[in-house]
């Protein structure tokens, strides 16, 4: 019995390899790109694209375990749900109000350690943050406020 459940788990785990993750990003204004817009420091823009801009960006980048359900599955669920909260790709589409909102947020999340989260930074040991890299980060989205 244990054989047969075994087999059949196994047959289960290769069928689903071929239900593949989108991993194409759409066109889009890349002049509307937050570092565009905004033209951060050099320690910022590397804070930004390190720990924030694989999922809230259309710059997301796949290692390779995104290649094997229902891993990928997970992690492009996390991508798309980053991506519609927070997009730094379409920024510069942001009304000023949705973007002193996002901003407020943003610097909040940093400094209170919810971003990034953590089972995105024990996979990518860059993204976690110092608290220096947290303050400098926090205080710089704070400084966008119109």
């Amino acid at each position: 019995m244990k054989k047969k459940i075994l087999i059949g788990l196994a047959v289960l785990f290769v069928i689903i390899q071929f239900f593949r993750i989108d991993k194409t990003a759409p066109e889009y204004d890349k002049s509307k790109d937050l570092i565009a817009l905004t033209n951060p420091n050099s320690e910022v823009e590397r804070i930004l694209r390190v720990a924030c801009y694989d999922c809230h960006s259309y710059e997301s980048e796949y290692p390779f375990y995104t290649n094997i359900a229902p891993i990928s599955w997970w992690i492009k669920k996390h991508i798309d749900d980053g991506v519609s909260e927070l997009n730094f790709s379409t920024w510069g589409d942001y009304p000023i109000k949705k973007m002193n909102h996002k901003i407020e947020e943003s610097a909040e999340m940093v400094t209170e350690k919810k971003m990034p989260l953590t089972p995105y930074w024990m996979i990518h040991w860059d993204a976690k943050l110092t608290e220096t890299e947290r303050k400098t980060l926090g205080d710089w989205f704070l400084a966008l406020e119109r």
